[in-house]
């Protein structure tokens, strides 16, 4: 006797029951500095500090390693010298993909930055503070705010 057997094939995403991971985070301000050291990324801090709490300075202590990826891979893609100017410390808008939940780098604007974002990404429009958005093919969101890019990184990649 011979057994006959169906299958039913379901496409579309495969969706848990539970809720999301949280992304993985640098757990300190010197583990991302590093990364982003080797990378040849600077950064500065009108404070000339890193405290996380204080909002005078520049602190990557719980920054996503997808934020993390995401600004090296930008700073190869472009080939342009990269200064990070704000990271998860205090001080920023809040809200789930902030800088202070580590979604979020500032970087300071010089004219290669702002000729590779403009030219390779799409004009998305004008955030509500006016700031006009650029959208990589990735998803990243790359804000022109007055004195720096304010960039959103959902995933490792520009």
């Amino acid at each position: 006797m011979t057994a006959l057997a169906t299958a039913t094939i379901v496409s579309g995403p495969v969706v848990s029951a539970g809720a999301a991971a949280p992304p993985a985070k640098y757990q300190t301000h010197n583990e991302a500095a590093a990364v982003l050291k080797r990378a040849g990324i600077s950064w500065s801090s009108s404070g000339g500090c890193s405290n996380r709490e204080k909002t005078n300075c520049t602190s990557f202590t719980k920054i996503n390693k997808t934020t993390v990826s995401g600004i090296v891979a930008f700073k190869k893609a472009g080939k342009c010298a990269v200064r990070i100017t704000g990271g998860t410390e205090r001080g920023h808008a809040s809200g789930t993909y902030s800088h202070y939940n580590g979604y979020k780098v500032d970087i300071a604007l010089n004219s290669c930055v702002n000729k590779y974002i403009t030219s390779h990404f799409k004009n998305a429009g004008k955030r509500g503070d006016g700031a006009t958005m650029y959208k990589s093919a990735a998803g990243n969101v790359y804000a022109r705010e007055g004195s720096h890019w304010d960039i959103t990184y959902y995933n490792g990649r520009v």
